[in-house]
């Protein structure tokens, strides 16, 4: 018997990956991996460049556009724009400058002057439009060099009127050691959602998906009556299970190698992994907030809550299917699963939000809905290893309900091709033995 549950869970994972559309899928996973982490080097292939330096001719009526160059790279880093600007104070007329303005040029040509409403005026000449973020960043830095010339000029004393315009000195004192601040949490948020919640919500509903659409395509096509012939429902469910999370958890292994190969490339062809300054500042950031240390004790916890995780919804995803007979049928059943799914998926999200409340805390022992939230909380510090403890243990009771209840309901739905009286006859068979 256990020759034939492995010939089932073999023959199981080899007609999904043995397929033309599966290795066409992670070719393209391959591909857009390594796309997304040499991201720049590609657009320099296409002829954009991120070293490229914009030019900036200034004729100035004013006399005060001397830390334009200055003000222009402050506010592109605080805008996080990613440029470089270089300004020249042009003694050349306004029409030369605007003559040299071509296609084949990113040149700016600005022309500060007087105005006596408003104390300065500026014109901007560019020979095609200029994106959103450097119109910003050229507002802002005018802005401030309009104020400056506003403040000598009107006799203001421009010492005092900046201590009243300064916004007031904070200092956080957190007597808290292990207490993340604000800016902590909302890193480790946004990292934790980019790097585990996301991948995971999407390889969950291919699991769900993908059992429904194997268990009717054998009642469809009869060869379910052939199998349970030769295996007893329970082994040809247990094989059902361990197939299709064996699948998912290869096809994650394998999305975390594509990854390890793009940032190879990425080594290889720049010598650093530096994709972009924000991404690398967040690392940073979550590095410095002992982030990465306090998972790391939670490791074998992690593994078990994902790997079960993967295991329950693929349990109830099987004890579903098997009371269709069509796709379409289990895809109407299969709702109630989605929105649990998406309750958790959201809660995961705005984690960092909760500040480790009660609430948070219940949520995250719950099944099926741990999986996308203890990990978060238990980053974020909301939540202790004794609280990831009690999601494995709790997950793992349901996982054994599960099978145990579970695979009555299989027996008496795998052979049945009518849902008339469909319900009543699962209840009745949750009420007997196995």
């Amino acid at each position: 018997m256990k020759n034939k549950v492995k010939f089932l869970i073999k023959e199981s994972i080899k007609k999904k990956v043995d397929t033309k559309w599966f290795k066409i899928i992670n070719v393209i996973l391959l591909i857009l991996m390594v796309g997304i982490l040499n991201i720049d080097k590609i657009i320099g292939l296409f002829g954009g460049d991120f070293e490229d330096v914009t030019k900036i001719y200034v004729v100035d009526e004013t006399g005060y556009a001397s830390s334009l160059n200055d003000l222009l790279n402050s506010n592109n880093e605080l805008l996080n724009g990613g440029f470089k600007f270089e300004v020249e104070n042009s003694n050349e007329p306004l029409d030369s400058l605007i003559e040299k303005l071509n296609e084949d040029s990113t040149d700016i040509v600005i022309n500060i002057v007087y105005d006596d409403t408003e104390y300065m005026k500026s014109t901007i000449y560019s020979f095609e439009a200029i994106d959103t973020i450097t119109s910003n960043i050229l507002s802002n830095s005018l802005s401030e060099i309009k104020s400056s010339y506003a403040l000598a000029t009107s006799g203001i004393d421009v010492d005092e009127l900046n201590k009243v315009l300064a916004p007031i000195s904070m200092e956080k004192v957190v007597t808290n050691t292990e207490e993340l601040d604000s800016e902590s949490r909302e890193l480790a948020g946004a990292s934790m959602m980019l790097i585990f919640l996301i991948p995971f919500f999407i390889l969950i509903i291919l699991l769900v998906q993908m059992i429904g659409a194997e268990i009717n395509d054998e009642k469809s096509t009869k060869s379910m009556e052939i199998i349970i012939s030769n295996v007893p429902p329970k082994m040809h469910f247990l094989s059902k299970i361990v197939a299709s999370t064996g699948f998912v958890i290869l096809q994650s292994l394998l999305i975390l190698l594509y990854t390890l190969i793009g940032g190879a490339v990425r080594i290889v062809t720049t010598g650093s992994f530096n994709i972009f300054d924000d991404v690398n500042g967040l690392l940073e950031s979550l590095n410095l907030g002992s982030i990465l240390p306090h998972l790391g004790s939670a490791i074998p916890l992690l593994i078990i809550l994902f790997v079960f995780s993967f295991l329950a919804y693929a349990l109830l995803a099987g004890i579903l299917a098997s009371m269709t007979t069509s796709i379409e049928d289990y895809q109407q059943l299969q709702t109630p699963l989605m929105f649990l799914l998406m309750a958790g998926y959201y809660i995961g999200i705005m984690a960092s939000m909760f500040q480790g409340s009660i609430f948070i805390k219940i949520v995250s022992y719950i099944p099926f809905i741990s999986c996308l939230v203890a990990p978060i909380t238990y980053a974020l510090m909301q939540t202790s290893l004794l609280d990831l403890g009690i999601s494995v243990i709790l997950l793992l009771g349901t996982c054994y309900l599960l099978f145990k209840y579970g695979i009555r309901i299989y027996k008496v739905g795998i052979l049945n091709y009518s849902s008339s009286g469909l319900w009543k006859k699962m209840f009745k068979s949750l009420r007997g033995k196995e």
